[in-house]
């Protein structure tokens, strides 16, 4: 199968199933939202090695912020609902509290499982902070969100803490919902050459970024170093994906189409496979093109995630 003049791999993405949170974040002004959104998913590339994989899912515009300021829903994605919500504690402790002029909403509810977001950060307030509904802007405005998410209940319905702090209050709702989503979706092209490389995955990384549900928590979208599961050191559990590499390419049995000189792997989190599965379809439409050879996917013969997704179905 092709897509003008590269190649779409008869293969699969194995995808596995995983928790996720969804949040969302106001601020005064555009700027301070950026410097939050900017503090909250850094170092959340990979649960290999982060607490969980974090990302913006879109912004919001006015009419579905909840107090009408710029807004802007992040998902989080970890292996249990434990860890999704003690990764959401602490980001939201150490990057939404300390930002100037920030709230916090839950974004996720009629879910079996949630996790306390304000209960746990309000000892912060030290014995001020309080508790109630407080609505200073429209009680029965909604948050429509895509997939398996549900519209947000009216405020006047939830429980925030109100917490001191140096430019008045930060708000923040009580407790937040987890829910299973499903993590790992991917795609590797393989280039010609870096720059024509380089160039295709930015136009797939954009194109997931205009996609509800999803996020791609790698740099810019990206990630130059895919990974195996194991390796020769014993106390590592992912290593380089040498198949990949092209200064391997004599050394080990290589991926690589005949011509490729490089590779990037995009990984995609959603709420649901439906939701991954578009966003690859889109990144694989936005990446083919001239200098891209093939692209393909990234998997471990079904031994790792429970979710398999076929490139070549994606366009059946």
């Amino acid at each position: 199968m092709h897509i003008g003049t590269t190649e779409i791999l008869d293969t699969f993405a194995e995808a596995f199933g995983a928790r996720f949170t969804r949040l969302i974040i106001t601020a005064a002004d555009n700027y301070w939202l950026d410097a939050a959104l900017h503090a909250i998913t850094g170092y959340g590339t990979s649960v290999i090695g982060c607490d969980a994989e974090v990302g913006v899912e879109r912004r919001l515009p006015p009419e579905e912020s909840p107090d009408g300021r710029p807004a802007a829903a992040v998902l989080l994605f970890a292996f249990t609902a434990e860890a999704v919500g003690k990764a959401a504690q602490h980001r939201v402790g150490q990057c939404i509290l300390t930002c100037p002029s920030t709230a916090c909403f839950n974004g996720l509810f009629d879910t079996a499982e949630s996790y306390s977001l304000g209960k746990y950060l309000r000892y912060f307030g030290d014995g001020f902070e309080t508790k109630e509904s407080r609505i200073s802007h429209s009680a029965s405005r909604g948050i429509p969100a895509p997939g398996a998410v549900a519209s947000q209940p009216p405020l006047d319905t939830r429980t925030f803490w109100y917490i001191p702090v140096m430019d008045g209050e930060f708000r923040v709702e009580a407790t937040a919902g987890v829910a299973k989503g499903v993590a790992g979706g991917n795609i590797l092209p393989q280039a010609a050459n870096q720059t024509a490389g380089l160039a295709a995955v930015r136009r797939a990384a954009a194109a997931i970024a205009q996609l509800p549900g999803v996020i791609a928590s790698f740099p810019g979208g990206v990630c130059r170093s895919g990974s195996k599961v194991g390796s020769k050191y014993k106390a590592l559990h992912a290593s380089t994906a040498d198949a990949f590499c092209p200064t391997l390419r004599t050394e080990v049995e290589s991926e690589l189409v005949p011509g490729a000189t490089s590779a990037y792997e995009i990984v995609i989190d959603g709420v649901d496979q439906a939701s991954v599965a578009k966003a690859m379809r889109a990144a694989i439409e936005a990446a083919a093109g001239d200098g891209i050879i093939a692209i393909g996917a990234g998997n471990y013969g079904g031994k790792l995630g429970k979710h398999p997704i076929r490139l070549q179905e994606l366009f059946a």
